[in-house]
């Protein structure tokens, strides 16, 4: 699951098509607040930043360049905020 402000959609849309990652669910106008700095992402007038979500399963062996792909693109904007989590899938049909 990838977490992100709403100004990354277009980076986040690249890295996926980059990395053949084609299958994937996305949520827009995701409410939270990010790490302990994080400041709230409401869409309201005192916090009118809003996140976006995309959920995706992957191959083992794609995870690792994922993951480094999320990191870079935080760097390159800590401010804006994205964050990625992986777990394990035991099943699926």
């Amino acid at each position: 699951m990838i977490i992100f402000n709403q100004a990354f959609t277009e980076r986040v849309e690249f890295m996926l098509d980059k990395l053949e990652i084609r299958g994937f669910t996305f949520w827009e106008d995701v409410q939270g607040r990010g790490h302990d700095q994080g400041d709230p992402h409401r869409g309201t007038h005192t916090w009118p930043e809003m996140n976006s979500a995309v959920l995706t399963v992957v191959d083992d062996a794609k995870v690792d360049g994922l993951l480094d792909a999320v990191r870079k693109l935080d760097k390159r904007n800590e401010e804006v905020g994205i964050r990625a989590f992986v777990w394990g899938i035991e099943r699926m049909a």
